[in-house]
């Protein structure tokens, strides 16, 4: 009758640390793992339901005047002045200034699954020959230097903004650069939280 009683009594804590466990999904959690007070970016199901259309309408709302890239980049030139190639991605979006003295310029990549390294490295292979060319105006070098590359999911963000830079470039080069940080800070927000289906 003892060892019933406790064998009952081992099935029901056992059955209780089955509930428990269900129901705690480890610390403040939820089920997928995000943990309260700050979504875990990895989990983020980014472009789900979003057009790149989307994404550049919000760029436009946010930055208003200061969104300055208004020319398509096509898909040879991405390839060939980015290296980024069609066989590395589902879809794109990308813009520019149509004069080429100006170098404000927004890329969205939406990478194949297995190609998000490598378009990551190609960006970043062209950011870097960008900012060891000493041949830039002098204009655009605090635009260069601050530029962002940034992913999120399948995404791969290349953002180089900043719009008019006179004013600040009284003040020095810092300022510019802080100037264009800022500018890519907003953007990459933006593109973050729309990707995201946050806004």
């Amino acid at each position: 009758m003892k060892r019933l009683i406790g064998l009952l009594l081992v099935m029901v804590m056992a059955f209780s640390l089955v509930a428990c466990g269900k129901e705690n999904t480890g610390g403040n959690g939820d089920a997928q793992g995000n943990t309260a007070g700050g979504e875990d970016a990895t989990q983020t199901i980014y472009g789900e339901g979003v057009a790149l259309t989307d994404v550049k309408a919000a760029l436009v709302e946010a930055l208003g005047e200061n969104y300055w890239p208004n020319t398509e980049i096509p898909a040879d030139f991405l390839k060939d002045i980015y290296g980024v190639s069609e066989d590395m991605y589902e879809e794109y979006y990308a813009e520019m200034p149509m004069i080429s003295t100006n170098v404000d310029t927004v890329i969205i990549v939406k990478a194949k699954e297995d190609q998000v390294a490598a378009v990551e490295e190609a960006l970043n292979a062209y950011r870097d020959m960008m900012v060891n060319d000493t041949m830039q105006y002098p204009m655009n070098v605090g635009k260069i230097q601050a530029s962002r590359i940034e992913t999120f999911g399948q995404y791969v963000c290349f953002v180089q903004l900043g719009a008019d830079t006179m004013a600040a470039s009284e003040s020095g080069d810092e300022a510019v650069i802080e100037q264009c940080q800022q500018a890519n800070e907003l953007a990459l927000d933006v593109i973050q939280n729309t990707l995201a289906n946050n806004q």
